[in-house]
């Protein structure tokens, strides 16, 4: 299943084993989509920043090809480091949101020397809420719908467009045992003690209506993060780069200026 959406195809490239976006010259960000997440969530900071001075990046996680054993954040930052070996990165700045915070964080933990810095949204790797207790029912599009809206605080952004690929991941038998592999091990892979020696400048952009992972998250990650800085974005949810675009990238656009990132 592609996380690809047709208007981003211009910026596509297939390269060996990897399929990314690729945008603009200059300093490097790499974009890191969530579990749920397409590479077309980051379509406003990915053209923004790639006008900027920023050569951007956005790969395609292999969230449901790699073999079922192997599908969890180990083998997925794995998989990230051989992506930016391949493409001889250095000094990344890492941005993720959901699951792509939490891969950012495992990668830090293991491979620090390639990263520059550090934008987490949304962002697994303490605690988040799952779709709950009842996920996840095949066949009941009515509860994917109400759980993708959940997301967001203005649920208009529950496109039918993304509530079919939300249905379609759960109700396909591969996609879903794929899916709660990697919700498993992303509670296994609990980040809290190892976030005291992530050094990196880290900015934290947080909604305030975040209900996947809510607001104590965002404060956790400060208190426990060296060098962190957290901004909210009011009426939004899990997702401020989707919801609020504009706001999401002057937070950031001003805090790289600042940390001359």
């Amino acid at each position: 299943m592609s996380q690809i959406i047709f208007f981003m195809t211009e910026f596509l490239k297939k390269e060996d084993k990897f399929t990314f976006a690729e945008a603009g010259e200059g300093k490097t960000i790499v974009v890191l989509h969530g579990l749920m997440g397409a590479l077309s969530n980051f379509d406003a900071t990915f053209n923004y920043f790639s006008k900027k001075g920023y050569k951007v990046f956005i790969p395609e996680l292999p969230l449901y090809s790699l073999p079922l054993l192997a599908t969890n954040v180990k083998n997925l930052a794995k998989f990230l480091h051989e992506f930016i070996e391949y493409k001889n990165l250095k000094d990344v700045i890492l941005l993720g949101n959901s699951l792509g915070g939490h891969i950012a964080l495992y990668y830090i933990k293991h491979y620090p020397q390639d990263v520059g810095g550090l934008v987490l949204t949304g962002s697994s790797g303490l605690y988040e809420n799952s779709m709950g207790n009842n996920y996840p029912r095949r066949g009941d599009k009515e509860f994917v719908r109400t759980k993708t809206k959940e997301v967001f605080f203005d649920d208009s952004i529950a496109t039918e467009e993304l509530v079919d690929q939300v249905y379609e991941v759960i109700n396909d038998r591969n996609t879903l045992v794929r899916t709660l592999a990697i919700a498993k091990s992303a509670v296994r892979h609990n980040m809290a003690k190892d976030l005291p020696k992530m050094t990196q400048p880290t900015c934290l952009i947080w909604g305030k209506q975040d209900t996947v992972t809510p607001p104590e998250v965002a404060e956790d990650f400060q208190k426990l993060l060296p060098d962190a800085e957290l901004f909210w974005i009011d009426n939004c949810g899990h997702a401020a780069m989707m919801e609020t675009p504009e706001e999401f990238n002057t937070i950031l656009e001003n805090w790289l200026t600042k940390r001359n990132l």
